[in-house]
This record gives structure tokens, sequence and C-alpha cells, in this order.
């Protein structure tokens, strides 16, 4: 491409008159128009400002195409070496990007077999979001163990804990302990599971102040299927404070589960 379609190309993309691109660089109409048609080039001082006005090189503008710029090349091929990769950009003092392969990785998003960052991945991860073996975060996934306000593992623990074993606030897990849990072996104000203890318990086997299932112990028992109406009457004056929220619940738990049911089901996720 020549300069004098380029600069064609450039003022068509502005959507500017060759009289308005004139008056920006402080020509008349005329010479533009003799630029454009290749009668004539511009002065050095001219192709400089027309450059700056659209923010491109005077190579781009005369070549028609940016130069090669080969250490720019190089350097972007030699960024990542000896297994890492570091990005030229930061935030706070941290790398917007971190890869290391052989050690730890610090950065926005961190990814190495140590990690920490904004969001980080590896075998030992510490992020708001976190990703790893072993993993602790506001939001932490881990393969064998995470800690976090959510947090899924092997073995979790946070306020929304998920795992084989889980503990939290709101738990759900082969094991779960919490003040709402779920699970083969469930623990907690308000549990759900194959051998479940608690307040208000509904499961297969179980001691609870208010249990429904199949083979339960505590100061009312009752055997499922209940209506949800029962339910929540039982609870209402036996347990007035309990929030509305987890009556629903565990109402709907009581008058759809069979007693026989939750207890085969429970004792498969104790064994799984």
């Amino acid at each position: 491409m020549t300069f004098a379609e380029k600069l064609m190309e450039l003022r068509r993309q502005k959507g500017w008159s060759q009289e308005e691109l004139g008056e920006k660089l402080g020509v008349t109409r005329q010479t533009v128009s003799k630029w454009e048609l290749g009668s004539t080039t511009p002065e050095m001082e001219k192709l400089a400002a027309i450059s700056d006005l659209f923010g491109i090189t005077t190579d781009e503008l005369i070549k028609g195409k940016a130069a090669e710029n080969t250490d720019v090349i190089t350097e972007k091929k030699t960024r990542f070496s000896g297994g890492e990769y570091k990005s030229e950009k930061t935030w706070r003092g941290m790398p917007v990007v971190h890869i290391s392969v052989k050690g730890c990785a610090r950065g926005v998003i961190a990814i190495g077999l140590a990690a920490k960052g904004v969001v980080a991945i590896g075998l030992a991860s510490i992020g708001v979001v976190s990703i790893g073996l072993v993993s602790l975060g506001i939001i932490a996934i881990g393969m064998f163990a995470a800690l976090g306000v959510f947090s899924t593992s092997l073995i979790s623990f946070g306020i929304v804990a998920v795992g084989s074993f889980a503990l939290g606030v709101f738990s759900l897990g082969g094991m779960s302990v919490g003040w709402l849990a779920f699970g083969g072996i469930a623990t907690g104000q308000y549990a759900f599971g194959g051998l479940a203890s608690g307040t208000i318990v509904v499961g297969g086997t179980g001691n609870g102040v208010i249990a429904v299932g199949g083979a339960m112990t505590g100061e009312i028992v009752l055997t499922a299927p209940v209506s949800a109406d029962e339910f929540r009457a039982i609870v209402t004056e036996r347990l007035p404070d309990t929030p509305k929220f987890i009556v629903d619940m565990f109402a709907w738990f009581a008058e759809n589960l069979e007693a026989h049911d939750v207890s085969i089901q429970a004792t498969r996720e104790i064994i799984l």
C-alpha cells in the first residue's frame, strides 16, 4: 500500500473530508488532494504530524504496514524461559500473570507448583479463587483439602463446605458437620442423612429433639412420611424459633421421603 492509499484509508476511517483533514494539519484541501493522488508528498514535519494525528508510526504511514521490530519479537520469544513467565503489566506490584512450572508463582493470575494470587492454581494454592491439591481461598477447590468461604474437596472446611468430609455452616458430604448438614453421616443443628443427629433430623437412623425417619430416637419421633402441615405444626409448637426456610425444607423431606428409601440411599452414600 502506497502512502497516498494509506492516507486516504486513514482519513476515510475517521470519516473526515479532505478539507477537515487539511484544517487539522494546517494545509489546504488541495494539498491533501495532491497527497492522496500521489502527485506530491508531505514534508517530514507534516509526515510526523500525520503520524501523531492517526496514532501510527511514520513507517506504517509511508510503507503501509508496521515495521518489524526484531527486538520486541525476540523479547516475546524469550519471556517464557527457564519454566517461568511473568507479564510486563502489573497490579499493586504483582504481575498480572505469573506462571512457574518449577516453583512458586505470585500474581493476579498465578499458576505454579505453589501459587498465590487473586486467581491461584497450583499443587498448593492461596487466592480469592483457589484451585489446588491443597487450597485456601474465598472460593477454594481442592483435590485433598480446601478451606474457604465456599470450599469443595475430599476434606472441606468453610461457610459452605462440600466434600467427602465437610465441616461448615452449610455442609454436604459423606460425613458432614455443620449448622445445616447433609450427608451419609450428618451432624448439625439441622441434619439430613442416613445417620443423622441434631435438633431437627430426617434420616434413616439418628437422634434429635424432632426426629423423622426409620429408626429414630428423640423427644418427638415420627415415622416417614409425615405430612408437611403436621411437621410444621410440631416444629412451630416445640421449636418456635426455627427459621422458616428450615421448617419448609425439612417439611418437604418429611413428606416426600420414605424412611426405607432414606435408609437405603444413606447406606449407599456411606459405602461410597
